[in-house]
């Protein structure tokens, strides 16, 4: 059995752009887990706005901002597979537990991942509920069946999208500490808001 310090809460976003939902969600994870390791990500199944590089460069300037020493950036988990990632994470912390932390709108893809039961083997899932995104007791269940160990955090985040805000850009929704590198690289079409 591990400690409670062991364990170690696996986030992987799109950071595309990070908004404040982000950084609710990563605060959130610190009240939960003693560590906390984020990576910007390429997901096969979405259109990114901005290349990879910048997003990881986007997201660390979110986790500078927070200024927490239980928040990493670990871009080298980055993977468009979360069993690659899970491999990563079990080499750079052997021993921990390994929790992977989805949104309530991927909870009911998992199934369908690369090597989605496998996934669920090597790790203890937790689902963060998303705003639109109801969590799908069907999707539960069917996880569950796989294995899945889960867990559904009680977090409230705000109603923010990457998506939406490629969209109709909102300069309200980007947290201050994102501002410098959005700006830095024009991204998204985001004037300063001062």
């Amino acid at each position: 059995m591990t400690t409670p310090d062991g364990v170690i809460a696996l986030f992987g976003t799109s950071a595309d752009p990070p908004t404040l939902g982000h950084q609710a969600l990563l605060q959130g994870l610190l009240d939960h887990f003693p560590t906390v390791a984020t990576w910007a990500s390429d997901n096969p199944l979405k259109q990114h706005g901005a290349p990879l590089a910048e997003r990881a460069a986007l997201l660390g300037a979110l986790v500078n901002g927070l200024a927490d020493p239980r928040l990493e950036q670990h871009q080298e988990l980055s993977s468009p597979w979360a069993i690659t990632t899970l491999d990563r994470a079990g080499q750079t912390w052997p021993g921990r537990e390994l929790v992977f932390v989805v949104g309530s709108d991927l909870a009911p893809q998992i199934p369908r991942w690369k090597q989605g039961q496998a996934v669920l083997g090597r790790c203890r899932l937790a689902i963060v509920p998303r705003d639109g995104w109801p969590i799908d007791r069907a999707a539960l269940e069917s996880l569950e069946s796989l294995g899945a160990r889960l867990e559904v955090l009680p977090l409230a985040i705000p109603p923010t999208a990457s998506s939406a805000l490629r969209r109709q850009p909102d300069p309200r929704q980007i947290p201050a500490s994102v501002w410098p590198v959005l700006l830095h690289h024009n991204l998204y079409g985001l004037a300063d808001p001062s």
